[in-house]
């Protein structure tokens, strides 16, 4: 799938509706039991449904016409036993077909978010937020009815269907053909408007994913546009991406709306055969009054099953592109991954090496050219260099989060991508500038970082970065439930739930991406007496634009153009008088102005 933007249609691979329905429908194989339960209950509905005319034809021609009160009483009686019995198998099948087709819808949206957590950076860099939730909420969903139809309706009526066409031909040809003559009619009709339709729905599956990316990206901005006064903007790109989500379901409901007609054009004029060869073959006589009774009844019961099938198939080709859109997601493969050799990383002591390592994001341009440099355990590195000189490149690759093209990277002399990646992250704490927090309790935020975290490790973490004396000021403490991304917080308290976040896992290898960029000076004064004594004995990456941060580093690597120009202590850096020189006296320079 290709790169785009919340106004750009997702590019989608082409694809036999064929088998996306074996697949879908493969998912109901895990409830076999109850649909043969469905399917029996089905069956006598059947029976009951096509005894139904039978009993009617009977009641006219034999005790009508005989005035047997006594015997058409009994028949009544029987007839009214039957229906009822009929109504309440109904309403058990529409039941338990409810609860399978709930059940698989629940199995397909776990396995697509199960796999969605799988897939690399690359995939959400490369989509709006809101273009997958359009996948597992709204796709997903669309495919609840064609499931839950698929039995209740395809086969029950198909059965009807035959059925009917068996016992209408078998009392009288004649009148079957003429009821079914406009049966190729209806079937070139149908298949005329399917190939259009299902294009028309793919094309709107499309545009409610744009209009759900805007909504989403404009609600998590909502700061940003009320800042910036562009309500007036948004809501004009809002009209947009909601005329053409509209034009695009009127487009294609004005063209589902056919299948009703054709049906309704073939079933009327059908009728109009049929009753013109009775009268025609049979003759107008009260000995036949019941004859074409019934058979009028069958000739009904033979369209609706038709109509049903139709709104079926109309239904199918409606939500299909759902299907096609979730399976697309599906079958996108991780572009990290583990191989099938892969050994477990056994705990580190933290040795870090990149071996002439080259990295690009795309074919253009280079974020790292042919990089070497080893990292003894518990040292502490700092990097340091302009805007997109590839200092985050760097621990990305080391966390594995992408692959390189050129080169190996080794962490206590395994190359890490001959280790599972799960056995390599959980033995990392990253800590970025840009830190989530999640709707739960503080004590649940720090805990995620350590999901079997005692309440005393997390004390013990929030009490290391400084955090714990601002926890017990809140309400109810650790207990304190937070909104959605910290809401309420200030940015340095939210980052000091990072913080602690990170420290409860006690990593092997730490990574601090601009870790302190956003905490008040007195703050970070407070929090860097916390990380010292973390960062002993444990392998540290640092990044950071503040110098005056990083001055205690065993280690600086300035880089730039993907490259490391210099490395050294501080003071040995601003010895040699070179970029790191510029750098630092370019900030004090600043702080003195």
């Amino acid at each position: 799938m290709s790169i785009n933007a919340v106004r750009e249609d997702e590019y989608q691979k082409s694809v036999s509706k064929k088998n996306t329905l074996v697949r879908l429908f493969s998912y109901m194989l895990a409830y076999k039991l109850p649909i043969l339960a469905v399917l029996f209950i089905m069956l006598i509905t059947v029976a009951i449904s096509i005894v139904n005319p039978l009993i009617l034809e009977r009641a006219v021609d034999f005790h009508i016409a005989n005035k047997d009160m006594r015997g058409l009483f009994i028949l009544g009686a029987f007839a009214v036993g039957l229906n009822i019995i009929f109504i309440l198998l109904v309403k058990l099948r529409m039941y338990l077909m409810a609860k399978i087709s709930n059940e698989v819808l629940l199995t397909i949206r776990q396995e697509l978010y199960t796999h969605i957590q799988k897939l690399s950076f690359s995939f959400f860099d490369s989509r709006p937020t809101g273009k997958i939730l359009a996948r597992i909420i709204g796709d997903v969903n669309s495919l609840k009815d064609v499931l839950s139809n698929s039995v209740t309706t395809l086969i029950p009526d198909f059965v009807t269907i035959c059925a009917v066409v068996t016992i209408m031909v078998l009392k009288n040809w004649r009148l079957a053909i003429a009821s079914l003559i406009t049966l190729p009619v209806m079937i070139f009709g149908l298949s005329f408007i399917q190939t259009r339709s299902h294009k028309r729905w793919q094309l709107h599956r499309k545009k409610s994913s744009n209009l759900n990316a805007f909504i989403h990206e404009d609600l998590s901005g909502m700061r940003i546009v009320q800042s910036f006064t562009a309500e007036d903007e948004t809501e004009e790109n809002f009209d947009f991406l909601l005329k053409e989500h509209r034009d695009s379901f009127v487009s294609a409901v004005r063209l589902n709306d056919a299948f009703g007609s054709v049906i309704d054009f073939s079933w009327g004029v059908g009728s109009f055969c049929m009753y013109l060869a009775a009268i025609t073959i049979l003759g107008i006589g009260k000995e036949n009054v019941g004859t074409l009774v019934a058979f009028a009844y069958f000739s009904s019961m033979f369209w609706h099953p038709i109509m049903n099938l139709s709104n079926f198939y109309n239904q199918l080709i409606t939500n299909i592109s759902g299907a096609e859109r979730i399976f697309d997601i599906m079958d996108t493969q991780p572009e990290i991954a583990d191989s099938d050799t892969v050994t477990e990383l056994p705990e580190i002591r933290g040795e870090v090496r990149f071996d002439h390592v080259s990295f690009a994001y795309d074919e253009d341009t280079k974020v790292l050219n042919d990089v070497s440099f080893q990292i003894k355990p518990g040292e502490t590195i700092a990097l340091v260099g302009p805007t997109g000189a590839g200092k985050t490149t760097i621990v990305n690759l080391i966390s594995r989060f992408y692959d390189i093209q050129q080169g190996n990277i080794y962490i206590d002399g395994y190359n890490i991508k001959e280790v599972s990646i799960e056995s390599l992250r959980k033995q990392m704490g990253i800590m970025t500038q840009d830190n989530f927090l999640f709707s739960g309790t503080i004590a649940d935020n720090i805990r995620y970082g350590k999901l079997d975290a005692t309440d005393e490790e997390i004390i013990a973490a929030a009490k290391a970065v400084n955090a714990h004396d601002f926890i017990m000021k809140m309400e109810k403490g650790y207990e304190t439930e937070l909104k959605e991304r910290g809401a309420g917080l200030s940015i340095g308290q939210r980052q000091l739930l990072a913080f602690a976040r990170t420290m409860v896992s006690m990593p092997k290898i730490l990574i601090l991406d601009e870790a302190t960029s956003s905490i008040d000076t007195h703050t970070e004064l407070l929090v860097q007496q916390g990380i010292e004594a973390l960062l002993k004995g444990r392998t540290s990456f640092v990044i950071a634009h503040r110098l005056s941060t990083i001055r205690k580093a065993d280690r600086i690597f300035v880089i730039d153009d993907g490259q490391i120009l210099e490395q050294g202590s501080s003071d040995e850096l601003i010895a040699k008088k070179g970029l790191y020189y510029n750098l630092y006296m370019a900030q004090f320079k600043n702080i003195e102005a």
